[in-house]
């Protein structure tokens, strides 16, 4: 904006800016910013394929493949924000393949977290007369006095297709997305309520919380019992990718839409909030894809499933201990 006059600059309500003129404008800092960006993207994906090769060559099927899945959201988000950073009208395509991949991922991760049991038969022996503390996030973590459920097939089925819905419907959503912003009708910068952004969004927020609810479970089921093959750590990685890819974005993405994030030509302000937020993302991805090389690339020993004492095992032990003492007592 213009201090002298109040006019704004045309450039800021344009649209992005093309590849070729992206690559004109940039000065010595930006060269370089983006070369070492680039070269962080390329590096996560070259790391992640070499991963790829060792557990395909050293873990069994299925296990394999469901690593493979859970340990490349990272690079994959790299890429894709590497793609939307030197194009930036790819945004819409690049951000949206990334959450379908990673849509994908959250039913993988809850599949591994049952392929580290030994599969699902082992993991229904193993749980025999147990149940599933389902007060757990995002849905019911301040819903304490939810009754336990029985761990059946059943019950592992349901949880398999909360989870699956999000990664069809994510990717089902995300083309009628496109399709619709090919035709002038889908705008992340339009939030009125006739335009599609605001109900897809919502909706599809919800399906991402229902998604996540059976993974929370699940983890918090067996966390210990896995606790030897580092699956905590693991499973923060997952919910750091989450976080970051999420949250993050959709933070930036506010203060852009409401001008916190200044213009700067021939970004406007919604441009250049998403050129950040994916800057941000290369950065952060590509250390995550490290930490993940060393948690994935190893050898596989088969996990001794082990009883610990659940907390309705111990809250029954601990009422008949003071029956006990109140007899003796007596």
């Amino acid at each position: 904006m213009d201090g002298l006059n109040g006019t704004i600059d045309p450039r800021c309500l344009a649209e992005p800016p093309m590849a070729l003129d992206v690559i004109n404008q940039l000065d010595v800092f930006g060269i370089a910013l983006y070369s070492i960006l680039t070269f962080m993207a390329s590096m996560s994906l070259l790391i992640y394929l070499e991963e790829c090769l060792y557990v395909y060559k050293n873990i069994s099927y299925p296990k394999k493949t469901t690593i493979i899945w859970v340990s490349g959201a990272a690079p994959t988000i790299a890429v894709m924000s590497c793609l939307g950073m030197w194009i930036p009208r790819s945004t819409m395509i690049t951000d949206m393949t990334s959450n379908s991949y990673f849509a994908i991922v959250i039913y993988k991760v809850l599949i591994l977290l049952l392929e580290e049991c030994g599969g699902e038969k082992a993991f229904l022996k193993y749980s025999e007369n147990e149940t599933f503390k389902i007060s757990t996030g995002p849905c019911c973590c301040c819903c304490p006095c939810l009754p336990r459920a029985s761990i059946t097939r059943r019950t592992l089925f349901l949880m398999k297709l909360g989870s699956l819905q999000y990664a069809i419907m994510k990717t089902v959503l995300s083309v009628f997305s496109i399709v619709l912003w090919t035709n002038g009708i889908f705008d992340v910068t339009n939030l009125d309520i006739t335009g599609a952004t605001i109900w897809i969004n919502p909706f599809i927020g919800i399906l991402t919380i229902i998604s996540l609810w059976p993974v929370g479970i699940m983890f918090m089921h067996i966390r210990r019992t896995l606790s030897s093959i580092k699956i905590i750590p693991k499973y923060a990685m997952y919910q750091l990718v989450l976080v970051l890819s999420q949250l993050q974005a959709a933070i930036i993405n506010i203060l852009s839409l409401n001008g916190t994030i200044a213009c700067s030509p021939p970004f406007s302000s919604t441009a250049r909030g998403s050129m950040l937020s994916q800057q941000l993302m290369i950065v952060e991805m590509f250390i995550i894809t490290l930490v993940n090389w060393t948690l994935y690339r190893r050898p596989y020993d088969p996990v001794k499933l082990e009883h610990y004492e659940g907390e309705n095992n111990l809250d029954a032990k601990a009422s008949l201990k003071r029956c006990l003492d109140e007899e003796h007592e007596a």
